[in-house]
């Protein structure tokens, strides 16, 4: 229960104002093997190295980039040196500073094809069930499209995407393992499942949405997962654990990460059923 309490939170993290504490900063630090955060408190931005080029799975704030590549550079590694710039979902605070560190970097970034299109244009979807509160973000440049369950490669790399829509309709989230000392483990950046919206969005009124959910919820339950990095962390438990060790856990990472959505989900789609009674 208290991982139970401790993932909702993580889920809950996106229905915070802009800004409201997911910026503090912090020291960038090793997750395991090649893999490192380099992100801010509340929101995940994940390296991942190698000596023919690296991988950065989401940007931040438009503000963010900076501070990310100073992260980058600060782990002794150039950020001319990444290849790729995956993307979860296209929101301000993962989206936002891709285009900046696209123009650092020379990188081409990643996500699906409607995140992609979103990218480009630099504003989610009118499907989106936050748009109403959304702002634009940075156009980014050159981009790929992978499909669900497509390998992206750079060098020795190789990370899988793994749409897990609800949240927004085209989120991704992103696997690949990592080694050290003879041991791999399977590391998973997780998209954001939380079912937050505007004001006036009922997702009972949405059950495209709803089904959206269940889908990303048996992508879940299905993945290994000995290392889980949400979308919205709480980096100081995740530095805590690496630094200890213990940040493998028992491979249910995922499955719990799910059930703390559905019940999150479960607890809107009752309220706003009252609410119309």
């Amino acid at each position: 229960m208290k991982f139970l309490r401790r993932i909702a939170f993580a889920l809950a993290f996106t229905s915070l104002p802009a800004h409201a504490g997911m910026e503090a900063p912090v020291a960038p630090f090793q997750l395991y093997g090649s893999s490192y955060y380099v992100g801010l408190e509340g929101v995940g931005s994940v390296l991942i190295t190698s000596p023919e080029g690296h991988i950065l799975i989401d940007g931040g704030f438009p503000e963010s980039a900076a501070y990310i590549a100073a992260n980058i550079r600060t782990l002794g590694f150039k950020v001319e040196d990444v290849k790729l710039i995956l993307n979860s979902h296209t929101h301000g605070d993962h989206a936002g500073g891709i285009a900046e560190l696209q123009r650092l970097s020379g990188a081409i970034v990643v996500s699906s094809p409607v995140s992609v299109a979103a990218l480009r244009s630099g504003m989610a979807g009118k499907d989106d069930p936050q748009f109403a509160d959304l702002s634009p973000f940075p156009q980014i440049g050159a981009a790929q499209a992978v499909a669900d369950g497509e390998v992206v490669r750079v060098g020795p790399l190789a990370v899988t995407a793994f749409y897990s829509p609800g949240h927004t309709s085209s989120g991704v989230s992103w696997a690949w393992a990592s080694c050290q000392q003879g041991r791999c483990a399977s590391m998973v950046f997780a998209d954001s499942l939380n079912p937050y919206a505007s004001a006036g969005y009922r997702f009972s009124d949405h059950n495209d949405v709803v089904q959206d959910f269940g889908y990303s919820y048996t992508v879940f339950n299905r993945l290994p997962c000995d290392v889980l990095i949400a979308a919205h962390p709480g980096s100081a438990e995740l530095r805590e654990q690496a630094a200890r060790g213990t940040l493998i856990g028992d491979g249910g990472a995922c499955k719990r990460y799910a059930a703390a959505s559905r019940e999150n989900l479960k607890a809107r789609l009752s309220k706003e059923r009252a609410a119309a009674r």
